[in-house]
């Protein structure tokens, strides 16, 4: 599902295929954007740090923290929902390459 909203991204101009920490990600100017974490099949999303807050606290996402290290403008959404997932990636757009 997230390489179908990715691609409708990408064929828009609005994001690019790239590689994050290994594996393949969406990238809007050179800037990360997104992935599926492998290891949890997620959806990993760069979002403003408040957002994220607002997501975790809504049930809907926890903390990326691979290694124990915790990414602060990161969310690994649990729920998969393809609404949700477009929404949070066009949010994650503005965030990463604001207007």
């Amino acid at each position: 599902m997230f390489w179908e909203l990715a691609d409708d991204m990408i064929a828009a101009g609005l994001a690019h295929e790239g590689t994050m920490m290994g594996h393949r990600c969406l990238r809007v100017e050179g800037e990360f954007l997104a992935m599926i974490f492998p290891k949890t099949g997620q959806l990993v999303v760069k979002l403003p740090e408040n957002r994220v807050a607002e997501v975790i606290y809504g049930g809907s996402g926890s903390e990326f923290s691979p290694a124990g290290r915790k990414f602060r403008e990161w969310v690994a959404v649990d729920e998969i929902d393809l609404g949700l997932w477009r929404s949070l990636l066009e949010e994650g757009r503005d965030f990463v390459v604001p207007t």
